[in-house]
Formats: structure tokens, sequence, C-alpha cells
């Protein structure tokens, strides 16, 4: 059966990959970005999957009318979604007391402020239908922090709290939601940034997909709650 599929932060790494993913299987699939470009080349690279299946909004998720418009045009062009995945975010670092305001607001804007937009304009969708899923891309430093990583760790720990608070009131409605907690992904924004460190081992953005594809792929009234997905080397248990 086709499903109408929402993607955040779809025009590279996970997001790209789940979308091609999705097409594979026949699901119809809406991704955004705030990059023109990165969305055009990202939609010409998925049409080879499926031409009348894709559709690109370019689109903020950190501001209000971005997401609606967002929503509004998937369900115009395909339909009131079954799935959404809350996949874009940013990062940003350093030692703590020399992280500014500005630095601290984009990720948190990215990662947490976009996930409940979006989760709240889904729900609002999902509803009257009795069903749904939201898929959330967290971190595994949602759990166990990276030093020098503040702002990425607070949103990512909200994030997780916004999927069991989401989940709670989700569930009454038919509408499951979990969190997907990737470890090291080699992922472009690693690749340019120089985050790629030699000595840390990394996986694939296909390893995450696969993950993904099984969370969303649970029967109805079935919803997988939480995961853990990273290298088997990676620091994480008592990494402290």
């Amino acid at each position: 059966m086709s499903r109408v599929v929402v993607i955040t932060g779809g025009a590279s790494g996970i997001g790209l990959g789940l979308a091609e993913a999705l097409l594979a299987r026949g699901d119809r699939v809406a991704i955004c970005g705030r990059s023109e470009g990165k969305l055009r080349a990202a939609a010409d690279r998925l049409r080879d999957v499926a031409r009348d299946r894709i559709l690109t909004v370019v689109a903020n998720v950190a501001e209000e009318a971005d997401v609606a418009s967002l929503f509004s045009a998937t369900c115009d062009t395909f339909g009131v979604p079954d799935i959404l995945v809350n996949n874009a975010g940013a990062f940003d670092g350093g030692p703590l007391e020399d992280l500014s305001l500005e630095a601290w607001q984009r990720v948190l804007d990215a990662c947490l402020t976009g996930s409940f937009l979006c989760t709240r304009e889904a729900f609002r969708l999902m509803k009257p239908e009795g069903r749904g899923r939201i898929l959330n891309i967290g971190s595994i430093s949602a759990q166990r922090p990276r030093l020098n990583s503040a702002a990425y760790t607070a949103a990512k720990f909200g994030v997780e709290g916004l999927t069991q608070a989401a989940a709670l009131e989700g569930r009454q409605w038919g509408i499951s939601v979990g969190c997907l907690h990737p470890g090291n992904v080699l992922v472009e924004r690693r690749l340019s940034s120089g985050l790629a460190a030699d000595d840390e081992p990394m996986m694939s953005t296909d390893s995450i997909v696969q993950a993904a594809l099984v969370m969303l792929n649970m029967p109805h009234g079935v919803n997988f709650l939480n995961a853990v997905v990273l290298p088997t080397e990676q620091l994480y248990v008592g990494r402290g």
C-alpha cells in the first residue's frame, strides 16, 4: 500500500537516503529543506526512482508559515500524510562559555522547534484519520553527551522528551511516535566540516535508513518507541 510521507531535511544525508528507499517501496514522498539548489539536485536524483511521486518544498521548519505551507502542499499533491520523519537539524559546538546565543538558538530551532512545529501540524491532520506515524531522528547525544556540544545535546534531549510526550498524546488517536538515535554517521556535514575524524568509527547513511525502515514499517497499532544504532566500536556506553 502506497503511503504519503513527509521528510524534513530531505535534500541530503539520512533524509535523502530514506526518501530514496521509501520511493523504491512505492510511497509518495514530500521532502523539504532550506536550500532550493540542494532540493533541486535531490529531486533530480529521486526522479530516477519515481518521477511522479516526489514533491520538493523549500521550507525552514523553525518557521510556522513554512511548516504550514509544507503540509498544505503535501495534502494538495498527495493527500494527508501517513508518516512524518523529523530529520532536519543543525550542529554547533565549542566550550560552553564561548557558545553564542545565536548558535544555541540556531541548533534548537532546527532540531527541536522544527520537530515540534511539524509534529503539531501532523497531529492536526492525522487525528481525524485515526492513524499516523511520526519518527524523530535524535542522537546518542540525547543520552550521553559529547564534550563541547551543549546546544546539540540539549536539543536532542528535547527531541527525546517531545517523542515521549507526543507518543502519550497520540496513542488514543492511533498515532505512534518513535525516536531513532544514531551514532556517528558519515553524512555530508561531517565530510565538509572535518568532523569525520580518522580515529572515530563511522556508519554509512544506509545503516540508519535500514533502521528507520524497520521502525516505519511496523504494523498499525504497534509503536517502535526508541532505538539506538551506532558503530560497534564507537564510544558510547560509559563514555561519560
